[in-house]
């Protein structure tokens, strides 16, 4: 499963952009999405999503 950012509640502060292992956040819009087809959970990186764990705004990333 993948993760999904809220747009309505991102404030694109870039901070889940540059934590992402496998390149999968980018910005569309003025908001950061992110690539399903790319994001794994930062599994073999991480022990748990570091989108979810550097965004600022709680529930901005959450499973899609």
């Amino acid at each position: 499963m993948a993760y999904k950012i809220i747009g309505s509640q991102c404030t694109a502060c870039g901070a889940c952009e540059f934590e992402c292992p496998n390149g999968a956040i980018s910005t569309k819009r003025g908001t950061y999405v992110i690539d399903a087809a790319l994001c794994n959970e930062c599994e073999g990186h991480h022990a748990k999503p570091q989108c979810a764990s550097v965004c600022p705004v709680d529930g901005t990333c959450v499973p899609a």
